[in-house]
């Protein structure tokens, strides 16, 4: 099979979808690596680490010429997904909605969205959500310690004593469980909230106090695929009341909500900015689906009464290189499905995994999310 790898075009966005690593691995079994020339300068990867790994390296249609599929980190813009070839294989983040499914399937393309891997065991190594959002918690804490005007932990010094910074984190899922592990290593005082009963024991084998209403819809709030359920108005209400009160004492708050195919659910109001004291910082991970925090605003620094809240839209491009490495090993983990036995394009339709990523195939839009039932 012939690979396409992409110079990524959206602004900021520094990851590439294969590194020479992978490049080695994909060589080795078979396949033609066409990458295009400049599309690892973000992650720190030259032109020549790509050649020296067996890729051909070139003009953008020069690596979409006969490609059987093409991988990349974000949708391609609308300039170059009229330049590939329908039929193609499209594996990325796509962003994924009706507009998007439909978009895919005018263009002719066979699409698989890389944020639709299904979270079951098997899929573990190909779940880039979950690898890109490992670094996402991590650097959320790195980007917040540089906006706190303070120090995280304690110190006592014959001058005086330096208390701990004060951190909450909000939604643990991946994530979460890394920020909060990151401000506990950093020496922050931390505590977390969720809806999903099963994360309160592993909030607390980090070293955090958890914070959350536990009445009965909070028991039950978990879907099957792990995700948070949409919380009654009502148990909303409840929890806001909470975070009100807990979230006035926090230096460092980090933001994480996301509910798939959903805007970000609003967990922090401006009363609640307007309650923390100056110098306070949150970071809101769900900046690129609006936000947790009804202030944010994405690819932001705002200051708000001396609170900073910061919405960046692609924080695991902060660690380009890592978020890369990852990457391209998902895309790796996930070859063995989009090939036949002689190592020839055959994305594998039945199987969960292919099924629960593909939004598009001939010309039609397949994901029982976007494709219009019958009547």
């Amino acid at each position: 099979m012939r690979i396409a790898i992409l110079k990524e075009r959206d602004a900021g966005e520094t990851r590439v979808a294969a590194t020479p690593e992978t490049i080695k691995k994909f060589v080795k079994a078979g396949h033609v690596l066409a990458v295009e020339k400049g599309a690892g300068d973000g992650a720190s990867i030259r032109d020549a680490d790509f050649t020296d790994a067996g890729a051909e390296v070139g003009t953008l249609a020069a690596s979409l010429k006969g490609a059987d599929a093409v991988f990349a980190v974000r949708k391609p813009d609308a300039a170059t997904l009229k330049k590939i070839a329908k039929g193609t294989l499209l594996v990325s983040h796509l962003d994924p909605s009706a507009e998007v499914a439909d978009e895919m399937a005018a263009s002719g393309l066979d699409a698989l969205s890389m944020e639709f891997v299904p979270r079951i065991t098997r899929a573990q190594a190909m779940d880039a959500l979950s690898s890109q959002s490992n670094l996402a918690g991590y650097r959320a804490v790195i980007e917040a310690s540089q906006l706190y005007g303070r120090a995280f932990p304690m110190m006592m010094t014959a001058a005086g004593t330096v208390a701990p910074a004060k951190a909450f984190v909000m939604g643990v899922g991946v994530a979460g469980l890394q920020a909060i592990a990151t401000a506990r290593r950093l020496g922050a005082v931390v505590t977390a909230t969720d809806v999903r009963p099963a994360v309160k024991e592993q909030v607390a084998s980090l070293g955090a106090k958890f914070i959350a209403v536990e009445d009965e819809e909070f028991k039950q709030a978990e879907t099957a695929g792990g995700y948070a359920k949409q919380m009654s108005a009502e148990y909303q209400a409840k929890q806001a009341e909470l975070v009100a009160s807990h979230i006035a004492k926090q230096d460092v708050v980090v933001t994480t909500a996301l509910i798939p195919g959903r805007p970000a659910p609003k967990l922090i109001t401006k009363a609640m900015v307007e309650s923390m004291k100056p110098g306070s910082v949150i970071v809101d991970l769900a900046a690129p689906t609006g936000g947790n925090c009804e202030l944010t605003k994405a690819d932001e620094i705002i200051d708000h009464n001396g609170v900073k809240i910061a919405g960046y839209n692609n924080l695991p491009g902060r660690l380009a290189a890592d978020a890369s490495a990852l990457y391209a090993k998902n895309l790796a983990n996930l070859l063995p499905l989009l090939v036949d036995e002689d190592g020839n394009r055959a994305p594998h339709w039945d199987d969960e995994i292919i099924q629960g990523m593909a939004l598009s195939r001939d010309g039609a839009v397949v994901h029982p999310n976007f494709a219009k039932q019958e009547t």
